[in-house]
């Protein structure tokens, strides 16, 4: 069946949304073709006063934001309904792209930055208006795909709005339950007669739960059998959060809620970019109306966080990833302690590479004038003092256990969730072979680095050795010279190290090169999703007949085994060759260090023996050299040598 107004004509199973009031539908221009998305309002809707069903349209005709959804025009059906002629928005909801089960744990960094921006910019618009929209969720947040692949996010449904200075309050009821600001919670869902008044911090609250849910793929605030089921327990959550608390959790009926001041583990967002988000949350996300953020604090905040430059940084010898966000003003000592903030490497002993090339990075240096850097070429940080591999990066996904009887529904929803926890599995999987080949990369840069260092020293006491041979008396000559064989020696035979390290290096290239462990993970993938498509289907059918039924549990069996080859293959080839290669570069570090502090030492007592033979050179004083070899010998003591 199709519909149409005067311009554009739909087809009623193209339907986008519904509501209380109206549907959504895609439709076409009737003379260009060109995609819309119409809202036809129902019977229900002009049971309301007149100026609340104007109040959309002439919200619409006031709005203009890239980040707002566009109003064409206002059309009419032949029954003289009203129909609202907006942009279409091809990517669907914010919504639907959170209940795809890749996003199960949130959307990934990139991608909630997106949303983060647009959603303050669109926000931002309605302030400057003087307009709350009181329905902030994700599935009034639209996503436009543009040409080059990139999201844009923008608020729509307008038909809660209304005008409302920071400083007015007001009274009616409008929301979506699980999104909804307490206050307004005990009135409209529990029907508790209260006479309080709203102001514009309730759009705050809606956003902070919006945001907890891009981030983490799950509401904040949940009770033991979901919001709907469980609503006293909703408000007594949502009402009694601590201070800081930015999620509460209930798993077990009538047991203790679990604050959480953090997001969840599992989420995808790095950990410097949590650090700048959380505080955001918890300042929105306070149920006193007096104690909230103000808009102005929340612009503020979140503006800061989005002008920041965001730094990708790899700290070999700690074997641990980082995204720092620093703000584009900032110097690179502002940098660096931030570097020493979450690696723990100090001030003194950070060294940093780019690209297999030392990379200075002065005092004054803005951080905008730093190279741009992506997870797979990052900044790498060595530390001139010994470090400890962090471990394992990532913590392996829980897996549910699986529905042991028959039940279609039960089936769908672990089959779902199942295909989320591999998608956390894959992008691990995938993490752990940027990080190998991040290790890799770095330590081959290391090794170059020293065996530059090396053949640096060489020639410097071939140098010295050549003056020396030049000024000094064949006794002093004798007892100047006699040590410089030893340091050379010790030189060569960090180079012979290096050699075999090298060959170490080269084994562990080959190895990675010929890892297909992200195939099989994909190939495990795609099977699992199979038979969730299988199990949508027996869903939307409802019973199944026999036949049917059998080859729904034949297949529970194959996503049984499925999911034990995913955790044999995550445990036994992806994990173990992590390991492997974390073993080796742990014995890599340890000589490479040594290396690096003798090489050091080597450079010291050569640059002492020139100034030795400077000395006699200009003044041929024998007391003199006799002070300098002195200091030369306090030197070696000091650094722990035997050579004097």
């Amino acid at each position: 069946m199709t519909a149409s107004t005067a311009n554009y004509l739909w087809s009623l199973g193209d339907v986008l949304g519904q509501g209380a009031t109206a549907s959504v539908y895609k439709a076409r221009n009737k003379r260009t073709g060109e995609q819309v998305a119409v809202k036809v309002f129902n019977q229900l809707s002009y049971s309301r006063p007149y100026e609340v069903q104007m109040r959309e349209f002439e919200m619409l005709r006031r709005l203009n934001h890239n980040n707002i959804v566009k109003l064409f025009s206002v059309e009419e059906l032949s029954n003289k309904q009203k129909v609202l002629v907006m942009e279409y928005c091809s990517g669907g909801s914010l919504l639907s792209l959170l209940e795809e089960p890749e996003n199960t744990f949130g959307l990934p960094e990139t991608e909630f930055l997106i949303v983060l921006q647009c959603v303050v910019q669109g926000m931002n618009h309605l302030r400057e208006k003087g307009v709350v929209h009181r329905d902030i969720k994700p599935g009034n947040i639209m996503r436009q795909v543009g040409e080059d692949g990139r999201s844009v996010y923008k608020l729509t449904d307008f038909g809660a709005a209304r005008e409302l200075e920071d400083e007015e309050k007001f009274v009616s009821i409008y929301g979506t339950e699980e999104y909804l600001h307490p206050d307004m919670y005990e009135r409209a869902v529990l029907r508790r007669p209260q006479h309080k008044a709203y102001g514009v911090s309730v759009d705050l609250w809606s956003i902070g739960v919006t945001f907890y849910h891009a981030a983490a793929g799950s509401l904040p605030f949940t009770p033991y059998g979901g919001p709907r089921r469980n609503k006293p327990t909703m408000f007594k959550i949502t009402k009694e959060k601590p201070v800081g608390a930015i999620a509460g959790v209930q798993k077990v009926n009538d047991g203790l809620i679990e604050w959480s001041y953090q997001l969840p583990n599992s989420c995808l967002l790095s950990k410097g970019l949590r650090c700048q988000l959380v505080p955001v949350l918890a300042g929105i996300l306070e149920a006193d109306q007096e104690k909230c953020w103000t808009f102005d604090q929340f612009f503020s905040a979140t503006t800061e966080i989005l002008q920041r430059v965001s730094v990708y940084l790899f700290s070999l010898q700690q074997a641990t990833a980082h995204r720092l966000y620093i703000p584009h003003y900032n110097t690179a000592a502002i940098f660096c302690e931030e570097v020493a903030s979450q690696t723990g490497v100090g001030l003194e002993q950070q060294y940093f590479l780019f690209l297999g090339h030392d990379l200075s990075l002065k005092g004054s240096m803005k951080v905008v004038n730093f190279p741009s850097t992506s997870p797979s070429q990052p900044l790498l940080l060595l530390s001139r003092t010994p470090e400890t591999h962090a471990g394992l990066p990532f913590r392996e996904p829980e897996m549910p256990n699986i529905p042991s009887r028959f039940d279609i529904m039960a089936d769908y929803s672990f089959s779902k969730l199942i295909v989320g926890v591999v998608y956390q599995y894959l992008r691990i999987v995938r993490s752990l072979h940027t990080h190998r080949e991040l290790f890799l990369h770095g330590y081959y840069s290391y090794m170059e680095k020293v065996g530059r260092e090396c053949g640096d020293s060489l020639l410097t006491i071939s140098m010295v050795n050549m003056r020396l041979h030049s000024c000094l008396s064949s006794e002093h000559r004798l007892h100047t010279l006699e040590n410089l064989p030893v340091y050379a020696g010790a030189i060569r035979e960090f180079q012979t190290r290096l050699e075999h390290m090298h060959v170490e290096l080269a084994k562990h290239s080959e190895n990675l090169a010929e890892d297909n462990s992200i195939q099989k993970m994909e190939f495990l993938l795609e099977k699992i999703m199979a038979i969730h498509q299988q199990y949508r289907k027996d869903r939307l059918t409802g019973k199944l007949a026999y036949n049917d039924e059998q080859i729904h549990k034949f297949e529970k069996i194959h996503l049984s085994s499925h999911i034990k080859r995913v955790k044999v293959l995550f445990r036994e080839e992806c994990l173990q060759k992590y390991r492997d290669l974390l073993d080796t570069a742990s014995t890599w570090s340890s000589v490479l260090h040594v290396s690096v502090v003798s090489v050091l030492h080597v450079s010291v007592v050569s640059v002492l023996h020139v100034c030795v033979v400077s000395a006699l050179y200009m003044c041929v004083v024998g007391a003199l050299y006799m002070c300098v070899v002195s200091v030369l010998c306090v030197c070696c003591q000091y650094s722990s040598c035997e050579c004097c």
